[in-house]
């Protein structure tokens, strides 16, 4: 029987990322970048094993990266391509999981681009795109919010009135669903569980930071709500805010709303409060140096993600242990450390030197004896992604 091969397509505004993944593979065949697409300097790069290129692609759009793409994954492919994956970022409540695409699909990711109006609308270019130069080939929708369709109502919904909820679809979705499902079996599979199994606590942070409760394969409760804006501090958002500042800086300062949401945004998290940068390597070589700011913006971090976590174990019937992953929580020791100072109350211990010798992309246990488990797990999106496609797929033939 041939190994299927799956097109794992993450499409911003002016972007393509991209990745071909063989079914079972743990590393994939092909994977790039196309960006600064529609303008001068677009631009196409793609790695395969040791093999690196990059070429222009001058005032290119979408669909003409996608096409200057074909040779290049013809050549490493060898084989057709069994579906084309899609990452969408919002997929409300009509999506509780993966999704052959077709017009009803599209329609109803477009109906949710309001509550992700910097996200879904690129994936759709990427969806259309992809249709065109793909169009023989299965395109599959997997979306962020879906994992996080299995919390309970007690968990959703905001204290609003019931017409913002009911009308409006107000209620918290979550984000980062796809790197939590992945990193959470892996560690039912690390720990000797059946995959799927066991009650987790996740912590994915990179620019972008969330943390989840998962319990037999389904998420409880996580910090994002809304949008991707709500919970923990993050590279450039500030996550939590007391609900009235929004009043308050247009009363006090004259702001208006987009002001607002540039600060929440691209301005605060750990750019605001050191008032250096977003990039925690640089943060932490600052701290090192004495810098009071980069100091401060490490502590209420790992503050905040803590208190994040202790709350969000209320969620699960126990606790089997805690999961770091993401471009932080995987390469940081220094933060995995400060957090679990906080952590004590969960019983969770850490052993100092498991931690800081952990090499980077590997996945680890860091746990003293008689702690929970402690695990570091590099995500893989695009690995969930092509899996999520293939499931489908057998799905939707099994039912023909």
């Amino acid at each position: 029987m041939t190994t299927r091969l799956v097109l794992v397509i993450n499409c911003g505004s002016s972007s393509i990322k991209f990745a071909l993944r063989k079914e079972g593979d743990s590393q994939p065949l092909l994977s790039g970048l196309a960006e600064q697409l529609d303008t001068p300097g677009a631009n196409l790069s793609w790695q395969a094993g040791n093999e690196k290129h990059t070429e222009a692609l001058s005032g290119q759009d979408h669909q003409s990266a996608l096409a200057s793409l074909l040779p290049v994954i013809g050549r490493f492919a060898g084989q057709p391509i069994s579906a084309v994956g899609h990452r969408v970022v919002h997929g409300g409540e009509h999506f509780t999981g993966a999704s052959l695409i077709d017009e009803q699909v599209m329609a109803a990711i477009e109906a949710n681009a309001p509550l992700a109006p910097l996200h879904n609308p690129a994936n759709l270019i990427g969806i259309r795109a992809a249709r065109k130069v793909f169009q023989d080939i299965p395109q599959v929708a997997i979306f962020d919010t879906a994992f996080h369709q299995s919390m309970p109502p007690h968990a959703y919904r905001y204290a609003l009135p019931d017409d913002l909820y009911a009308v409006h679809g107000v209620r918290r979705y979550g984000f980062h669903g796809t790197s939590h499902q992945y990193v959470t079996n892996q560690a039912s599979r690390l720990t000797g569980q059946r995959p799927g199994q066991g009650a987790w606590l996740s912590a994915h942070l990179g620019n972008g930071c969330s943390s989840c409760a998962v319990f037999n394969g389904k998420s409880l409760d996580t910090s994002m709500g809304l949008t991707p804006l709500e919970g923990l501090v993050m590279g450039t958002r500030s996550g939590d805010v007391d609900p009235n500042l929004h009043a308050h800086l247009a009363r006090t300062l004259g702001w208006d709303l987009p002001r607002i949401e540039r600060l929440l945004n691209r301005e605060s998290g750990l750019l605001g409060l050191s008032g250096l940068s977003n990039d925690m390597r640089q943060l932490e070589q600052a701290r090192a140096n004495g810098h009071s700011g980069a100091k401060l913006a490490i502590e209420v971090f790992c503050y905040r993600l803590a208190r994040s976590l202790a709350g969000l174990a209320v969620a699960l019937p126990h606790l089997d242990g805690l999961v770091f992953t993401g471009g932080i929580g995987e390469n940081s020791p220094l933060i995995r450390a400060l957090t679990l100072n906080h952590l004590g109350i969960l019983g969770l211990s850490l052993d100092p030197d498991a931690n800081s010798s952990l090499p980077r992309g590997l996945a680890g246990k860091i746990h003293a004896p008689g702690s929970p488990q402690i695990l570091v797990i590099p995500t893989d999106e695009e690995r969930q992604i092509a899996e999520e496609s293939l499931v489908l797929l057998d799905h939707s033939h099994a039912k023909d």
